[in-house]
């Protein structure tokens, strides 16, 4: 099978190179930075060579490199903005910082529109992450491609079959951003087409087997997207020796444990709900921070799952993990971190169960393909997305059963009235944040000091980047009659206009 390797610069959208990869069929594997060129020269299928971008300087003391072996062996290569810098700084050229950092959406001036740039126009608006340029290009390197504020935004080596790009076409954001790594994938590197998610749903099972064997197994079954498909992976791995828990925490959204009970039992699955509602709250009595709440809550479901595994004489915990928790958490060696996942950051070090989680290197809509493929209902494999820490992360303060109350209801009017508008089928997640501050209303001719609520309704294809859903204002005018309406703590409605980046999918 043909296949393009990514180094890993530490880049939050590293994986999502290897994801739109695979969306042309072709395999596509991330590796660290650091991998040596006689490796993968070892590798006869690998016939391309994509750096990623990441958060360092290449000036910086310990801003990581790559062997420079690997520009000698004769595969095309690919930078991508910190990998276009690296390229251009390690082969002879000149890296500076910028008099203006580029964040955003920039319009590409294209030049030269052959070989990375074919079939792209004259200009494109690109998505742009980065303060340093290359000023200066190495011998033999051309510019076919500049910005407002940089001259080299695109180069191209022929001889070499050296790219290099200062923005990201991975994300959403680039216009014709797909067309410019098939360009390199399909048409420089001549890779063949042999990627399905068929293919990948079987070959997660065989690991599944190999990695667990005989040994029983349980779960942690939230009922989304993910800890549905991880658990029915796993399922058709071992079968009976796989115990699935739900742990009702309080925090769910509306009617999930109803959902779970009636959803799941009819797949004779080896079901365990957990009520743990007041060991939630006690926990996070008092707690305000963002961070603490990950932890606290990702410590507790452990717990849980541990005292369960033990009873049941399990060995291994599995957790429907994605790529996107995981880099955001900052697990990768160069990457930032953004926020902890509860299942990723908030894992104890010394976990007392061998830990598996077979989704960790697949984005979200790659999931939800295997859930096709996996014969799920449509009820799991549609559904928006919901955090693993439930409502604690969408209330902003301290979590109370009172706070929680309010969120919930006023989470529940928001997707009721979005499912019945043509808008439902293209948002990602809709849902309402509660903020820890009162405002001044009017409320029955008298005066109301109450709370607001935020709206966030967000578009995505992968979760790394998303878009504020344009969703008319009598649709939001109609939510946000309701919610002032039916949620007697609420007096005031805003509506979150900020796209990811800069902002994340949630407010904590």
């Amino acid at each position: 099978m043909d296949k393009i390797v990514i180094l890993d610069f530490g880049g939050q959208y590293c994986h999502l190179i290897a994801r739109r990869i695979r969306d042309f069929g072709v395999c596509a594997e991330v590796m660290p930075s650091n991998t040596s060129a006689k490796l993968l020269l070892a590798d006869k299928s690998v016939k391309g060579i994509i750096l990623s971008g990441g958060a360092r300087s290449v000036y910086e003391k310990d801003a990581p490199k790559f062997d420079r072996e690997i520009l000698n062996l004769h595969l095309p290569i690919l930078g991508i903005c910190y990998g276009h810098q690296l390229i251009a700084h390690l082969m002879g050229g000149k890296v500076v910082s910028g008099k203006s950092g580029e964040y955003g959406l920039t319009k590409l001036n294209i030049k030269n529109g052959e070989e990375i740039l074919v079939r792209l126009g004259k200009s494109k608006n690109v998505w742009m992450n980065h303060r340093d340029i290359v000023a200066k290009l190495p011998k033999s390197f051309v510019s076919v491609a500049s910005t407002e504020h940089s001259k080299t935004a695109a180069f191209v080596n022929k001889k070499q079959k050296i790219f290099g790009v200062q923005f990201h076409p991975e994300v959403s954001h680039t216009e014709n951003g797909d067309q410019i790594l098939k360009n390199f994938v399909i048409d420089i590197c001549k890779c063949k087409k042999s990627w399905t998610s068929t293919l990948v749903a079987q070959d997660l099972i065989r690991e599944t087997q190999k990695v667990i064997g005989n040994e029983k197994a349980i779960v942690g079954l939230s009922g989304g997207v993910d800890s549905s498909v991880a658990t029915a992976l796993v399922g058709k791995a071992i079968g009976k020796k796989l115990i699935a828990v739900y742990v009702d925490t309080g925090l769910m959204r509306d009617g999930e444990t109803k959902f779970i009970e009636r959803t799941f039992r009819k797949k004779k699955l080896n079901l365990k709900i957990v009520r743990a509602e007041k060991q939630f709250f006690r926990v996070l009595k008092g707690v305000i921070s963002p961070e603490q709440k990950r932890k606290i809550i990702g410590k507790l479901f452990t717990d849980i799952f541990y005292k369960v595994a033990k009873k049941e004489r399990a060995i291994f915990l599995i957790q429907g993990t994605i790529y996107s928790d995981r880099i955001e958490s900052g697990l990768t060696k160069h990457s930032s971190k953004i926020k902890s996942h509860h299942n990723v950051g908030g894992l104890p070090k010394n976990l007392k169960m061998k830990l598996y989680e077979p989704l960790k290197d697949l984005y979200k809509d790659e999931v939800r393909k295997i859930a096709s493929e996996l014969g799920l209902p449509k009820e799991i494999t549609v559904r928006q997305v919901f955090p693993g820490p439930g409502l604690a992360v969408r209330i902003i303060g301290e979590i109370t059963p009172e706070r929680v109350k309010i969120v919930r209801q006023a989470g529940k009017i928001v997707e009721e009235e979005l499912r019945e508008t043509e808008f439902w089928k293209n948002i990602w997640m809709s849902f309402a944040i509660l903020l820890p501050i009162k405002s001044v209303g009017i409320q029955g001719d008298e005066r109301s000091y109450k709370c607001p609520v935020v709206v966030r309704i967000v578009e995505s294809r992968d979760v790394m980047t998303a878009n504020f859903s344009k969703i008319p204002f009598s649709i939001l005018e109609k939510i946000s009659t309701r919610i002032t309406n039916e949620v007697r703590e609420v007096n005031r409605v805003v509506y979150d206009i900020t796209n990811k980046p800069p902002a994340t999918m949630e407010w904590e």
